[in-house]
């Protein structure tokens, strides 16, 4: 029966614990020395190795051939604890035997003398788990247990465990794995099971372990059987549904550039081709994060970095965003992967939040206008944000000769509309504001925000903004300024309320990124008089 590679290859001596030095070598001395202790805490993240460390002390505590400190892996002893056979060596889930039951036959057991080795050890995973009644039924026998036994606990989260306990153990934290250390593990294991593994392949998935080298070596096993042949960094992304350094670095540029539509594009291609979109927006998130980490730290923050894009990739996007735009990037891609959980449909969470990216005039929030400022000024400072050439004056054409039969004249122009009497918004300005209700008044002042246009019989009431234009867009704003008008006018008008700049295209009738694209080809800048 095949047996998963990190099962194969956990750890059986001191010497085969992965990153954990500080740990493995007081344990060492501790066993040269005698100075055993009665309880031990092992602590930290999933696949670091609390469980592997606490069954080789298990070993070499019975072991009757220690080698400089760690189990000799011959011995009776050692063989039994190894195939599990020994009934003096315990390993509890305290997951799925938490009860204060279980405990007091735990208990109950200890106290007796073991059989077959020297010391009875009780190693107790996930312990905690156990309900606050096991933890006092466990507390006395862990403050004062016999001479023959010893409590070795392993706990993912420290918080969970009472002081009481906490204080009657000799704890051990065990830190994250760097991804060197990890990719070297992976390197031995590859090289022991014949698997060709490409550099490149190795640093994917040391980074993708996340500092646990349980998590590196799953990966590598579940890659390597999918393909044949060399293991490749395309190959492991394709395994894992991944999108890979350069269409993540892709799709960020898109983001730079402000083009939703590549955006899209490279999202649905990445969408069809099966990959996972929570990997998708977790590899675009680690990268943002990196941007902002280089942003914050150009030197130190290179050890910080997740290694998501390689160096040349994230110097090219550096130089592309302001640290606040990147602090807006980073937030809405945590909120949307915070979310999906709970979404009835992810794709469109992704789409709407890449089309948030990338057009940002779509925020109306705090931090999407502190961004598109910050880029503003970033152009001003660099000087990057020049005006826009003057159309050239037309060529003068010379006159016509004398004997110069000229052609019919064009039909006379329709008449231009009629155009308002002197004084006429500030009368309706005023009349509006004593015929409205109060939350009316405040925006037909003669400077507020909202500003009147005749057009022959057609009167707009142009507002300044969106909301503006929410606001007053109501029967009972059209219905008393057409009234008032007529009265004014002596004649019946239509009255509509638009926004400045409606009859622009999508995208172009924001001010801010009329300003962020100023001077910049193929670009058209849009005069709005009031």
């Amino acid at each position: 029966m095949y047996q998963a590679l990190y099962r194969k290859y956990r750890p059986q001596t001191f010497d085969d614990v992965v990153g954990q030095t500080a740990v493995t070598q007081t344990l060492r001395t501790q066993l040269k020395t005698g100075k055993i202790s009665h309880a031990y805490l092992f602590t930290g993240t999933r696949g670091t190795g609390k469980t592997s460390c606490a069954k080789i002390l298990a070993k070499a505590l019975n072991c009757t051939d220690l080698q400089d400190g760690s189990p000799c892996g011959h011995c009776a002893a050692c063989r039994a604890i190894d195939s599990g056979s020994c009934l003096d060596v315990l390993e509890i889930d305290a997951a799925s035997n938490n009860g204060v039951d279980q405990v007091r036959v735990l208990r109950d057991d200890a106290v007796y003398t073991p059989s077959e080795v020297s010391r009875r050890v009780y190693i107790i995973d996930e312990v905690h788990m156990l309900s606050m009644a096991a933890f006092n039924a466990l507390l006395k026998i862990i403050e004062e247990p016999p001479e023959h036994l010893v409590f070795i606990l392993a706990t993912t989260e420290l918080q969970k465990v009472p002081a009481t306990i906490l204080s009657r153990c000799q704890r051990f934290s065990f830190r994250r794995l760097l991804p060197e250390d990890i990719a070297g593990r992976l390197n031995y294991i590859a090289y022991q099971e014949h698997i060709d593994l490409d550099p490149g392949a190795c640093r994917l998935l040391s980074r993708l372990a996340d500092g646990a080298l349980r998590d590196g070596v799953s990966l590598l096993d579940q890659c390597a059987s999918a393909f044949e042949g060399t293991l490749t960094e395309e190959r492991v992304c394709a395994a894992l549904g991944l999108a890979g350094e350069q269409n993540t670095a892709a799709l960020l540029t898109a983001v730079a550039d402000h083009d939703a539509r590549r955006a899209l594009e490279l999202f649905s291609s990445l969408y069809a081709a099966g990959k996972d979109l929570s990997a998708m927006l977790e590899e675009l998130l680690s990268l943002s994060r990196d941007l902002l980490i280089l942003k914050a730290a150009p030197e130190s923050g290179m050890a910080m970095l997740s290694g998501v894009a390689g160096d040349q990739e994230a110097k090219a996007l550096l130089g592309r965003f302001t640290a606040e735009e990147l602090l807006r990037i980073t937030s809405v891609l945590q909120e949307t992967a915070a979310g999906f959980s709970k979404s009835a449909n992810r794709r469109i969470d992704a789409e709407l939040c890449l089309l948030r990216l990338t057009q940002p005039a779509l925020d109306e929030n705090l931090q999407s206008l502190t961004a598109r400022v910050s880029k503003l000024e970033s152009r001003l400072a660099s000087g990057q944000f020049t005006p826009a050439k003057a159309p050239e004056p037309e060529e003068e054409l010379p006159p016509p000769p004398d004997d110069f039969d000229a052609p019919p004249a064009p039909e006379a122009a329709p008449p231009a509309p009629q155009e308002a009497p002197g004084g006429f918004w500030p009368d309706l300005a005023a009349r509006l504001r004593q015929d409205l209700p109060g939350k009316f008044k405040g925006f037909f002042s003669v400077e507020g925000p909202v500003r009147a246009h005749l057009d022959g019989e057609l009167l707009n009431l142009v507002a300044e903004s969106d909301f503006v234009k929410r606001v007053v867009d109501c029967p009972e704003v059209v219905e008393t300024a057409a009234r008032i008008a007529a009265e004014l006018l002596g004649r019946p008008v239509r009255v509509r309320c638009i926004m400045r700049g409606r009859n622009v295209p999508s995208g172009e009738n924001d001010p801010m990124r009329a300003l962020l694209t100023f001077g910049e080809e193929h670009t058209d800048i849009i005069n709005i008089k009031k």
